[in-house]
C-alpha cells in the first residue's frame, strides 16, 4: 500500500490559553510549545503510521526546521527524497491559540511553502503515478494541488482531497478527485451556500463534484454521500477532548488507508473516526497521531508480513 502525500509542512507554535484576549486586551498565564506541522506532513505521518508507504512532497525553507522536519521524515520512514529547499526563505509557520475548550484558532505564515510549483510537482510524476493513492490539501498554491491531482488522475490511483484551509477550486480540479473530505465550513464555500442543512451540503457536493464525499462534523460524526445516497457515520466519543489540532489530518489519511484496504466508504469513515478520537484526546498533533497497534484491534488489525 503505497500513498503519495502532496501538501504542506509547517512549524506548529502553539500557546494554551483559558481563553483568546479581547482586542486590545493582554492576559498572562498561558502555556507555549513547538512542534511539527502542516496539513500535509500530518497526513504523511498518520497514514505511515497506520501502515502505509509513503512518499512526502512539499517546500521547506533553509532553516533550522526544515532539517527537523527531515529528521522526522526520516524517522517515520516516511520518503521525502523530493522535498525541495528554497534558499533565502523560512519554512512555514503557524501560530495556533489553543482555549480551554480545545477550541482551536490558527494563523499561518506561508514562507518557502508558497514556492511549491506545478513544476515541482511535475519533476515528482514518476512517484505520484506509482502509488496507489494520492493525498492533497490546500495549504499549498492551487497550481501545485491541481497537477498533482491532474497527474494521479493520469495514471488512475485513487485521488483524496481534504480542501482545507476553505477556499473556491476550479471545477476541472474538482472533477479529478474520488473522494472529497470537507468540514462544514469547508464545504459552504465549496457550495456557496451558508444557509443549507449538513445533508444538504453534502449531497450539493456530491452532485457538483461527481466525487464521494466525507462531511466531518466534529463530535457529530461525519456524513457520506456516495451513490447510494447520504449515510450517517456515529463519532465516537473520547474520555476527553484536550486538542482538535490534526484531527481532520489524520482522519483523512485513516479514510486513504481503510479503502486502500477494501472498505467500502462507510466503513473507512467509521474505522477513521476512531483515528480521529484517539488524536483530540491528547496534546499535539504528532504524539497525538497513533501507531496501529495503539487502536482497536478490531477496527485496526495488525497488516499481513510484507
Amino acid at each position: 500500500m503505497n500513498i503519495a502525500v502532496v501538501g504542506s509542512y509547517g512549524v506548529g507554535v502553539t500557546m494554551r490559553t483559558a481563553r483568546v484576549p479581547d482586542p486590545g486586551e493582554t492576559i498572562s498565564g498561558g502555556e507555549l510549545s513547538t512542534g511539527h506541522g502542516g496539513k500535509g506532513s500530518n497526513q504523511a505521518v498518520a497514514a505511515s503510521r497506520l501502515g502505509a508507504r509513503v512518499s512526502f512532497l512539499t517546500a521547506v525553507g533553509d532553516d533550522a526546521a526544515a532539517s527537523s522536519a527531515i529528521e522526522l521524515w526520516e524517522d517515520e520512514g516516511i520518503d521525502a527524497s523530493g522535498v525541495v529547499r528554497i534558499p533565502g526563505a523560512a519554512t512555514m509557520t503557524g501560530i495556533i491559540l489553543l482555549e480551554s475548550s480545545a477550541e482551536n484558532r490558527i494563523i499561518i505564515a506561508p514562507g518557502a511553502l508558497d514556492s511549491l510549483s506545478a513544476a515541482d510537482v511535475a519533476a515528482r510524476e514518476a512517484d505520484i503515478a506509482a502509488a496507489d493513492a494520492l493525498i492533497v490539501c490546500l495549504e499549498i498554491p492551487l497550481d501545485a494541488a491541481r497537477e498533482a491531482l491532474r497527474i494521479a488522475r493520469g495514471a488512475g490511483i485513487l485521488t483524496v482531497l481534504n480542501p482545507a484551509p476553505a477556499r473556491e477550486i476550479p471545477a476541472e480540479m474538482l472533477r479529478d478527485v474520488d473522494i472529497l473530505t470537507p468540514n462544514l465550513t469547508e464545504a459552504q464555500v465549496l457550495t456557496g451556500d451558508h444557509a443549507a442543512s449538513a445533508p444538504e451540503l453534502v449531497e450539493r457536493l456530491q452532485e457538483l463534484t461527481g466525487s464521494r464525499v466525507v462531511l466531518t462534523m466534529g463530535d457529530q460524526g461525519s456524513l457520506v454521500a456516495d451513490d447510494s445516497g447520504v449515510h450517517r457515520i456515529d463519532p465516537v466519543t473520547p474520555e476527553h477532548v484536550v486538542d482538535t489540532t490534526g484531527a481532520g489530518d489524520s482522519f483523512t489519511a485513516a479514510i486513504t488507508v481503510a479503502v486502500l484496504e477494501g472498505d467500502s466508504l462507510h466503513a473507512a469513515a467509521a474505522r477513521a473516526a476512531s483515528v480521529g478520537a484517539h488524536v483530540v484526546a491528547r496534546h499535539e498533533v504528532i504524539p497525538a497521531l497513533p501507531h496501529r497497534s495503539e487502536l482497536d484491534q478490531d477496527l485496526w488489525p495488525p497488516l499481513p508480513p510484507t
